[in-house]
């Protein structure tokens, strides 16, 4: 998958991750009454264009009455332990597909990535893994599982003490500062951005599979 690929905004890493350990987490507020909760664990997303795959038969045609499987990633669960000097995240998954021609029984195998993205562009690592889904003989529609997992360094993924000292500054009515929103400023914006993750779940797609996605 190339990184113009990724489309995922980093600055979703400042949201509340319900699955994420409650373990270093770290209270990130603008000093105006919003709050977010950052815990050093990695947004987990499938990035747009890569939920789907279509797979033809002839593998030439692009009809409707060529289209052989189809397969979505659905129901992707994360978990996640924030604690230590590695965070492992990991995500589980499913695979729902149909097919047209059910007649005999078939064993369909997809490849799918799971790859982990510092500051929204940067590929830390990357891994391939295979769903095989099962059909029988007369079964149109089918689903499978799957799994995918990171390693991110906790010093990495944790906002540095004088950023977060410097957004939980109590301002005070008056003070030259105490309008500006201390996410706005440069300084802040490139930590939370250099301290953001994602572990991006995907099929991995061929270059003509993805144009199929994104231009149909």
């Amino acid at each position: 998958m190339k990184s113009k690929t990724i489309v995922l905004s980093s600055l979703l890493a400042l949201t509340a991750l319900s699955a994420c350990s409650r373990e270093g987490e770290v209270i990130v507020s603008s000093g105006v009454g919003v709050f977010a909760t950052r815990t050093g664990c990695p947004v987990v997303a499938v990035p747009d264009g890569t939920g789907d795959i279509t797979l033809f038969s002839p593998e030439n045609s692009r009809d409707a009455s060529a289209i052989d499987v189809t397969a979505t990633i659905t129901n992707l669960r994360p978990t996640c332990n924030s604690g230590g000097e590695t965070i492992y995240s990991e995500a589980t998954f499913e695979v729902q597909a149909r097919r047209r021609d059910a007649s005999a029984a078939r064993a369909v195998t997809l490849p799918y990535f799971s790859t982990v993205v510092q500051g929204g562009s940067a590929v830390v690592a990357k891994r391939i893994g295979n769903v095989t889904l099962n059909f029988a003989a007369g079964q149109y529609t089918v689903s499978g599982s799957g799994k995918a997992a990171g390693f991110v360094k906790g010093e990495a993924a944790r906002l540095p003490a004088d950023i977060v000292a410097k957004i939980n500054r109590k301002r005070k009515p008056g003070d030259a500062d105490a309008a500006l929103d201390p996410l706005a400023d440069p300084q802040v914006k490139a930590a939370l951005v250099r301290t953001s993750f994602e572990l991006l779940v995907g099929f991995q797609l061929t270059e003509e599979q993805l144009r199929y996605n994104v231009t149909r």
